[in-house]
């Protein structure tokens, strides 16, 4: 590397990493700020009938649209509305019940106008999220949610930078703390993220597993003979064992039978072979879950035994190709 090019990304480094250490402490002096108002905010939208309206122009546009979309995935709907749009018939997507979160930094944005004269117009409530206390929004607002004077990351102090972080993040921060209010779970995530590898994971292993006929069970007592015979029949790589009261005592693997490989495995009983207290997954779990459990340890595994708690009988079996073939894993 020439000194030129050394000297240019000696530059670089230093300047991305003066624009992040800029914008955290725009987020260590926006977290000191919240108080009242913030609670108040949440309250208000927890409390709306309807929808929770967000509106920007510019940058705080495009922070608006991903704040709405934050909202209406965990669990408090919303919508994005484009300022200048509803100007030109878009205010009809605003209605009674419905609460107006506008963001502008400077406060003054013209686009809002019409915006915030229809909030007011059919007192719908509104929250401003700006960085100036006196200007047109705040005065027009219900609530102000108030960003701390921090200095723009850019060298010229003019493109939004740490202002829109600053939005991002407490869109972010209304949004859970919303999410939390409501008691929002992973189950209700799962119904309204149900597409792509998120939707997968949040698969329940009831919804995958094996069960019935399907499952390789044995007793203690089986000759390995009759055994290995079930277990390349049913294809899990692995049996289960269960006792007389029809719990799970011990799993055969193919690790199992490695490890007891000799003249005498097909006279011995499964008992001898395998290993107990295997490991096993309630059928309420998530698929993620299951995945982490067959991680786990000093040893993958492979299958899991589905058990309802407290009990110990079978219900199902999950194997590895389940949550490949799911988009889990």
């Amino acid at each position: 590397m020439t000194a030129l090019a050394a000297a240019h990304v000696s530059g670089d480094l230093e300047v991305a990493r003066s624009v992040l250490a800029t914008e955290a402490g725009g987020l260590r002096a926006l977290a000191a700020s919240l108080g009242r108002e913030f609670v108040r905010a949440v309250d208000l939208f927890a409390a709306a009938p309807g929808r929770v309206v967000v509106s920007g122009m510019g940058k705080s546009g495009h922070v608006a649209r991903k704040v709405a979309a934050t909202f209406a995935s965990t669990g408090t709907p919303a919508l994005f509305v484009h300022p200048a749009e509803a100007s030109h018939g878009d205010l009809g997507m605003i209605v009674a019940g419905d609460a107006v979160l506008a963001l502008s930094n400077s406060g003054e944005t013209a686009e809002l106008a019409d915006v915030v004269a229809h909030a007011r117009r059919f007192g719908l409530p509104l929250v401003a999220m700006t960085a100036c206390a006196g200007s047109t929004l705040a005065h027009a607002a219900d609530l102000v949610l108030l960003l701390p004077d921090a200095p723009e990351a850019c060298p010229m102090g003019l493109a939004p930078t740490s202002s829109t972080t600053m939005q991002m993040a407490l869109g972010d921060a209304l949004a859970v703390a919303l999410l939390t209010r409501r008691g929002f779970t992973a189950t209700d995530f799962r119904q309204i993220h149900p597409g792509g590898r998120l939707g997968a994971r949040l698969h329940r292993v009831r919804d995958l597993m094996h069960a019935g006929a399907m499952l390789p069970l044995a007793s203690p007592e089986t000759p390995m003979d009759q055994a290995l015979l079930q277990m390349t029949e049913k294809r899990f790589g692995c049996l289960g064992v269960i006792d007389a009261a029809g719990d799970l005592v011990g799993i055969v693997t193919d690790g199992d039978l490695r490890r007891a490989m000799g003249p005498s495995l097909l006279s011995q009983r499964v008992a001898e072979v395998m290993t107990a207290a295997p490991r096993i997954i309630a059928p309420e779990a998530l698929a993620a879950d299951a995945l982490r459990e067959m991680n786990a340890g000093p040893r993958p595994i492979t299958s899991l035994f589905v058990v309802e708690p407290p009990g110990r009988a079978p219900l199902g079996i999950l194997h590895i190709h389940d949550l490949l073939r799911a988009g889990v894993a």
